[in-house]
């Protein structure tokens, strides 16, 4: 009887899904290096004509390494104030930045971080946000607001690169799906798209990526996607499931891609951990040609 109870035990717990570790860590390049070049960091406010009455932060990174006389790379960030440029959070990128253009394992890149929208606030309470609707709508729009609003107010100070291979794009959750819809929309804009726990499920149509993907003529842009087995599963879709389709697809139209696959639930700790190695994989070309120039 002790046996049967103890089998049937095994049996059930066997059949209870496995808990993610999640158990990922920053590396050195996360960390601040003595004798690293620190970049400048400045914030500024945006209200958007294209996003009528919406409002947000924004944030620029500039390395110690710019030179006004030679056009820099750009690379945006969704959600880019409260996530990525954070200094405690799981990506640190200025940090990063720092350690990888002193090692010439990235070009001289300005970080631009951007936050989503939110309308004004009424009777006192906080204003709506507009983060669904920039980023999980699949259209031209965010893209739009980049060419005609973001871009141009940045290039007023700082000299950009203007081709698609001098810029990148990233973002987490629905800022990654955001960052695969601006390529796509715009592959003579941007070229390289960073996507951590990318939401291509239905939360507006966005599950619908991995067949038009393959029904469309090959575009020139290059994709890293991370995600985790432990992410998210709603009515919307699975997190999980619909990355690995996006991978299929990818793979299917013989596109030049990346995956991370980890074991990671709907956080940042998994593509944090990761993101020295995606930079470099991402700007792959572009370290080559400045370790190249060093040498000479």
């Amino acid at each position: 009887m002790v046996r049967r109870v103890l089998v049937a035990i095994a049996f059930f717990c066997s059949c209870l899904p496995l808990a993610a570790k999640d158990d990922y860590q920053l590396g050195p390049d996360s960390m601040e290096q003595p004798n690293v070049p620190k970049g400048e960091i400045h914030k500024f406010i945006w209200k958007s004509e294209i996003f009528p009455d919406t409002v947000r932060d924004c944030g620029i990174y500039v390395p110690a390494q710019y030179n006004p006389k030679e056009p820099a790379c750009v690379m945006v960030f969704q959600d880019g104030v409260g996530s990525y440029m954070n200094p405690r959070g799981s990506y640190r990128v200025p940090v990063v930045f720092d350690n990888l253009i002193h090692k010439k394992e990235m070009p001289v890149t300005i970080g631009i971080f951007i936050n989503p929208g939110t309308f004004a606030s009424k009777d006192g309470k906080k204003g709506a946000s507009n983060r669904s609707f920039e980023y999980d709508t699949l259209s031209d729009q965010y893209s739009r607001f980049l060419e005609k609003e973001i871009l141009p107010e940045v290039a007023k100070k700082y000299n950009l690169r203007t081709d698609a291979p001098g810029r990148a794009i990233a973002g987490a959750s629905s800022g990654g799906i955001c960052a695969f819809t601006v390529a796509w929309e715009r592959p003579d804009m941007f070229s390289k798209v960073l996507s951590h726990i990318g939401s291509y499920t239905n939360i507006r149509g966005g599950d619908r990526y991995p067949g038009i993907i393959r029904k469309t003529q090959k575009k020139p842009i290059r994709v890293f996607l991370q995600d985790g087995s432990g992410d998210l599963d709603n009515p919307s879709g699975n997190w999980w499931l619909a990355n690995l389709q996006m991978e299929s697809a990818l793979k299917f139209k013989k596109y030049d891609y990346k995956v991370a696959w980890g074991d990671g639930g709907h956080t940042g700790k998994h593509g944090g951990s990761i993101l020295p190695e995606s930079l470099r994989w991402l700007w792959r070309e572009d370290a080559k040609a400045t370790s190249a120039d060093k040498k000479q």
